[in-house]
């Protein structure tokens, strides 16, 4: 059974900064492109970025284009997403998945909370 679970989340001020972390379990992603989804208060999921699985190719949400970074330790099963010059739209609770999405592969997320 895959299982993933982000964790890092939190309060911060504007500006502020944050990393996330996302671990799989169950199985192997390293031959996944991996992605980071958000989803606001009475909105849709939406994408953030993504991760080839060499870590080579990346892509990013215009709105978060030039802040946020994504990166990966296959090793670790671990996809992480640093988050700087944050602002209080990033406010949403995010969650990692496999590019595409798989249904059964969404976790519980991690909060992000940016106050003005």
């Amino acid at each position: 059974q895959v299982q993933l679970v982000e964790s890092g989340g939190g309060l911060v001020q504007a500006g502020g900064s944050l990393r996330l972390s996302c671990v799989a379990s169950g199985r192997t992603f390293r031959d996944y492109r991996m992605a980071w989804f958000r989803q606001a208060p009475g909105k849709e999921r939406d994408f953030v970025a993504s991760i080839s699985w060499t870590g080579l190719s990346t892509n990013y949400a215009d709105s978060v284009k030039g802040r946020f970074a994504i990166s990966r330790d296959n090793g670790k099963n671990t996809v992480f997403l640093q988050m700087n010059s944050l602002k209080p739209e990033d406010t949403a609770v995010y969650y990692c998945n496999r590019m595409p999405p798989a249904v059964d592969y969404w976790g519980q997320g991690t909060q992000v909370t940016v106050s003005s």
